[in-house]
């Protein structure tokens, strides 16, 4: 009675090989997240709201109405005045950032328009050395804001930085005046200066240009500080207060103006531009 009788199939799995890079593990909720969506959602989760980290060349085509129409300063490189070595030379450590980000150093500055308005913008990048600041992102402020006063623009900076770059010792320290001293001459100008801070923004960074702003943004959860949370307990021998030292805190406290999530940032930014010109 053969037709009461199964036959024997084999089951043969097919592996699919699937690329790495198709889902990203969120940092906020550790929900898995298809890549392909998260980009169409501005890298935000869909599920917590959390704001992956992204790139410079992001934000231009975020905030700008045709992207940077102009890029300035470009070939301005790091050099190693201080012949700085550890595990290995600065020089190495520049090669290795400028492969991996395709750019020269910690920040992009140019000129393009947002709502139609022109606008001087200078955004960090993250991947160069932690977004550090040195002598070429403290020059390359400098010279965004003498652009923007010549054209009677405002102007807006991005922040994503884990402050002075400890291989330039003082120089780097330097910046902090020297971009301070830039954004006063822009403020005698009237000229609108919007602050913008992404996670995240900490040591020299946070100590200058990053907390000038005429209006100062910030990110949800955006990790907002001069000092180190296990410094600042020891020094002041108190246990810190939760959310200290992210955006939310900051704005209850009064140092941050408004969060905004990075969907309404280009809204935000061009209502504030109409208003303050």
């Amino acid at each position: 009675m053969s037709w009461f009788k199964k036959p024997k199939q084999k089951l043969v799995s097919q592996k699919r090989d699937l690329p790495g890079d198709m889902w990203d593990k969120c940092e906020g909720c550790g929900e898995i997240l298809y890549s392909g969506r998260l980009e169409e959602n501005l890298h935000v989760c869909s599920h917590c709201g959390h704001h992956f980290r992204i790139t410079a060349d992001s934000y231009e085509a975020l905030l700008l109405d045709d992207g940077l129409e102009e890029a300035f300063d470009v070939s301005l490189r790091s050099t190693d005045p201080l012949r700085f070595h550890d595990s290995k030379s600065y020089s190495d450590r520049i090669d290795q950032a400028e492969a991996r980000g395709g750019t020269l150093d910690a920040i992009r500055t140019g000129r393009g328009h947002v709502d139609g308005r022109p606008l001087y913008l200078g955004t960090m990048d993250f991947r160069f050395i932690g977004g550090s600041m040195g002598s070429v992102v403290g020059e390359k402020i400098r010279r965004l804001a003498k652009r923007a006063i010549a054209e009677s623009s405002p102007m807006v900076l991005i922040s994503a930085s884990g402050g002075a770059r400890m291989q330039e010792g003082i120089l780097s320290l330097m910046q902090m005046a020297k971009t301070a001293a830039a954004l006063e001459q822009l403020a005698a100008a009237r000229l609108p200066y919007i602050s913008v801070l992404t996670n995240p923004t900490t040591g020299g960074v946070t100590a200058s240009y990053a907390m000038l702003g005429d209006i100062i943004l910030a990110e949800p959860g955006a990790l907002v500080g001069f000092a180190g949370p296990r410094v600042i307990k020891e020094t002041i021998r108190q246990d810190l207060p939760d959310g200290f030292q992210r955006a939310e805190f900051l704005e209850e406290h009064g140092m941050v103006d408004r969060i905004v999530p990075r969907p309404e940032l280009r809204g935000a930014i061009a209502s504030l531009l109409r208003h303050m010109c």
